[in-house]
């Protein structure tokens, strides 16, 4: 931890600039090993640069053997994926998130409630920030409990004005972050986490609609858990999944996530990539584990996974919030590749130390992150080649095809290829069912095509990670038809 002495925060500007610089540097001091600020550490670089060196040996001496290796592994690599993801849908139909009902949440005393702040942080979104004032007014929380403090960065003028001409009030506190690199959410949240006085930290984002009781539920939930519980994330939907075909297939994917896959990972004890917003979190644990990275592009994923690897957990609430589904397909495409990068990010982290990592969560778990961390986004990206290698083989059947898949990678690619498609497309369906909404049906059924927009949104995020690892591709919102 740092030694640095704290500035009085009666002396403004000194407690400001302590405030910046332990935002952007904090983690990176005390605890370099855990920031992404530098993608790529010591042994990871030269077993990243063996491993190119050694294809490329293996591709110019052997080149048939080594394509059938490679196609192999990433056979086998679609076959783990596949069956993780089922037994976790299994294991979440068997655990549901934890249940607080709203005589429970309404029945603790004001007085008997916990301190929360609410960090809201925007960028750039004049034309959402109006909505803040009516969803925290929406709050059942006793005011003299809550702080929300809405981060704006102090050279976007367009949205401060927007912002003091319609959040100013008692329940709303503006604070503007002083301009600095990098440019990210987690920077603006640990800047604010210097001005917070809650017990319980929470994000939301600036057009987010939380249901009323969330915060209660939350209090409740964490009262009734155990101290090693250092997170809650309530369950994020959209409010305009049919908008058209995009929202539609988004709202699906979401409510599969939220409502049973993330549950999977709560009754496996598995490190769970938080969501963007609504993840509820003790603040003294935050403190102690380092808050967000602010180099990181998906902060919320990798606070979670540091969570797991610091020893503690996380659970998730049956409580909703509502937010805007990307609705056009590039700002989709924007938004989608920053997280496929921000998940590369987080393994390259957490895998510098895989003992250590093994030893706190153990050997299922580990396999787990990798799956998810690493193999989401790689095999996302092999999606696009063995597409192009399908079409190639029904075309022509090409002699090369039939070569790099002999008889014991055919077979478990094609199951690969028809089971995964239909678990997936069962799971799907299944969840649509459970939250009783038939209208999304048509989308359901049309995934595949969604699936080709991840694989492109994969390999732009691939790419800069090479490029611009920690570049924050804005996502802008406001565009649901309202």
């Amino acid at each position: 931890m740092s030694t640095e002495a704290v500035p009085d925060p009666a002396d403004t500007v000194a407690f400001e600039q302590y405030a910046l610089s332990r935002a952007i540097n904090g983690l990176r001091d005390d605890d370099p090993m855990r920031s992404a600020s530098v993608p790529v550490l010591g042994w990871q670089r030269w077993a990243l640069w063996a491993t190119l060196f050694a294809l490329v040996i293996f591709a110019a001496w052997k080149p048939m053997a080594t394509s059938v290796v490679l196609v192999g592994l990433c056979t086998a690599t679609y076959v783990f994926t596949m069956v993780d993801r089922v037994l976790l849908f299994r294991d979440g139909l068997a655990s549901r998130p934890i249940i607080v009902s709203d005589e429970e949440a309404r029945a603790v005393p004001d007085d008997q409630l916990p301190m929360y702040t609410v960090l809201v942080p925007a960028y750039d979104e004049p034309e959402v920030v109006a909505n803040l004032i009516a969803a925290m007014k929406n709050l059942e929380y006793p005011a003299d409990k809550l702080q929300v403090l809405l981060l704006l960065e102090a050279d976007d003028a367009a949205t401060i004005a927007a912002a003091r001409a319609t959040a100013e009030s008692e329940a709303i506190t503006i604070l503007l972050v002083p301009p600095a690199e990098p440019r990210t959410k987690p920077k603006a949240c640990n800047f604010g986490l210097f001005y917070a006085t809650g017990d319980i930290v929470t994000i939301y984002d600036a057009e987010d609609l939380p249901e009323s009781l969330q915060l209660r539920r939350v209090a409740v939930a964490f009262d009734r858990l155990s101290d090693d519980v250092a997170c809650v994330q309530a369950e994020l939907a959209y409010h305009n999944g049919r908008q058209n075909v995009l929202t539609g297939w988004f709202t699906a994917e979401y409510a599969l996530w939220f409502g049973f896959l993330l549950p999977g990972f709560m009754r496996r004890n598995s490190p769970i990539p938080l969501g963007g917003t609504s993840n509820h979190l003790r603040r003294s644990i935050l403190d102690e584990i380092g808050s967000w990275d602010p180099f990181n592009v998906t902060e919320d994923a990798d606070l979670g996974v540091r969570i797991a690897a610091s020893g503690y957990r996380t659970a998730i609430i049956d409580s909703r919030t509502m937010e805007e589904a990307n609705s056009d397909p590039v700002n989709w495409v924007r938004q989608r590749s920053r997280w496929y990068k921000g998940y590369l990010q987080t393994w390259l982290v957490h895998m510098r130390q895989p003992l250590a990592l093994y030893r706190t969560i153990g050997l299922r778990s580990l396999i787990r992150f990798n799956l998810v961390m690493a193999g989401t986004p790689i095999v996302t990206v092999l999606n696009l080649i063995f597409w192009l290698i399908t079409v190639l083989w029904f075309l022509g059947q090409p002699t090369l095809i039939g070569a790099v898949f002999p008889w014991f990678i055919y077979f478990p690619a094609l199951c690969a290829l028809v089971l995964g498609n239909f678990a997936t497309l069962y799971m799907n369906l299944i969840t649509l069912c459970e939250d009783d909404r038939p209208d999304l049906l048509g989308p359901a059924l049309t995934v595949p095509l969604f699936w080709l927009m991840m694989s492109i949104a994969a390999t732009k995020g691939v790419y800069q990670l090479i490029r611009r690892p920690s570049y924050w591709e804005k996502t802008f919102h406001g565009l649901d038809t309202k």
